[in-house]
């Protein structure tokens, strides 16, 4: 049976995955780059994402490397596809990661506005689902074919996802920043409640793993 996971997803100390006012030039939104210093180094941010040889090895990377194991489809926020607001203007933008991007799965676009699909190189084919979270994720599964569907974000997306209950684990990594402000993942959400539990945490010298999952 496959999962719904959240895998890699940096958070600041103060709750925080992403900072305020997203754009072309900050992408994450403003001092959000520091949530993922812990993961620009690894040998797998190198080759998924940047199609490089080299990059460090040890536990952060064996985080990074298992969120990208046995993944047969993602689902991303709007805002995790680009900077583009309202109604699609055109076809010009198709994502943040050029031809080829890091995902080598079908990709399902939370959106309001339609768009017919973009196919990119390297086996990545975006998808922009107008019918809410449930019909995202039922056509992620049936893309998936038994394997594990990944949220990759944004912060509004996964709380949708939390709130409903479907998330079936999470591996947040709480990176040594403070934002002040931006997008909070928690607030108003009682995680404990839900049902969510935390499995285990690890500390390498760069970020805190934790693991949460729904409790029995």
């Amino acid at each position: 049976m496959s999962k719904l996971k959240v895998c890699c997803f940096g958070l600041s100390l103060d709750g925080y995955g992403a900072g305020p006012d997203q754009s072309l030039e900050n992408p994450l939104g403003v001092g959000a780059m520091a949530l993922h210093e812990w993961f620009f180094p690894t040998r797998t941010f190198q080759s998924m994402v940047l199609s490089k040889d080299g990059g460090t090895t040890g536990p952060d990377d064996d985080f990074a490397r298992a969120g990208f194991e046995n993944v047969g489809a993602w689902i991303l926020g709007r805002n995790m596809f680009g900077p583009v607001r309202g109604d699609w203007p055109d076809d010009t933008w198709k994502g943040w990661w050029g031809d080829c991007p890091p995902y080598h799965t079908d990709v399902f676009v939370l959106t309001h506005y339609p768009r017919a699909p973009v196919v990119m190189e390297g086996g990545t084919t975006f998808h922009f689902v107008t019918e809410g979270i449930e019909t995202a994720l039922g056509r992620a599964r049936d893309a998936a074919q038994g394997k594990d569907i990944r949220v990759g974000g944004g912060v509004a997306t996964i709380r949708q996802f939390l709130a409903a209950g479907l998330i079936d684990e999470m591996h947040l990594v709480l990176s040594p920043c403070l934002l002040g402000t931006g997008e909070s993942l928690f607030a108003g959400l009682d995680m404990a409640a839900l049902g969510y539990r935390v499995k285990s945490s690890a500390s390498t010298d760069t970020a805190t793993h934790i693991r949460i999952d729904r409790g029995n």
